[in-house]
């Protein structure tokens, strides 16, 4: 019975960075739309190009509202492979919720934030039979030796070179206006981006 169910899985993708704005290859069978679930977003994460991306922190995180798309896949593992491969990154680094078997990425990968009673709850509310979202970690402080904070996240951004920072302004400036998290916010107030 699972795998008949299988094939007939409602898989929402979660987005709230590039995802939305630069989706690429993957197949999405709707546009991103407001009211996906709330998650602890912060610009938290240095990418391999300088920018500071949004990630789930657990920590850090402002509570603010995903956007959620439905992909073109009725099978989990498919869903999974091809945010993985748009993302450019591991299987260990995509979180997923599967309502049907009650199994979710933490089992596997126990470090990822703990957000799966929101997604149980959202996907139920939703009619989603699976969710699956990006779930890199920050890694700030790995990369600069220094905790994150808003002044510490400001600091990095001031110490960019010209060109790498304005890339990086230009990432938090693209991210959905419901995203506004106090990076973004002490962005605008100092009229960084």
């Amino acid at each position: 019975m699972h795998s008949v169910r299988a094939l007939k899985m409602k898989i929402a993708v979660l987005g709230w960075g590039s995802l939305i704005w630069e989706p690429r290859n993957l197949p999405l069978k709707s546009e991103w739309m407001q009211g996906g679930p709330e998650l602890p977003l912060e610009f938290s994460r240095i990418s391999k190009d300088g920018r500071l991306t949004l990630v789930i922190d657990m920590e850090n995180g402002e509570r603010v509202p995903s956007r959620y798309a439905i992909s073109e896949r009725k099978d989990l593992g498919d869903a999974i492979a091809d945010l993985r491969d748009r993302e450019g990154t591991i299987r260990k680094h995509i979180g997923f919720l599967e309502i049907f078997s009650n199994t979710c990425s933490r089992k596997e990968f126990p470090e990822h934030a703990n957000v799966f009673d929101e997604m149980e709850e959202w996907c139920k509310a939703n009619s989603f039979d699976a969710v699956i979202w990006t779930a890199l970690p920050s890694q700030f402080k790995l990369e600069t030796g220094e905790s994150f904070t808003v002044d510490n996240a400001i600091k990095y951004l001031r110490s960019l070179p010209t060109t790498v920072r304005a890339n990086a302004l230009k990432y938090i400036k693209n991210a959905p206006t419901e995203v506004h998290t106090p990076v973004r916010k002490k962005t605008e107030d100092l009229q960084l981006g």
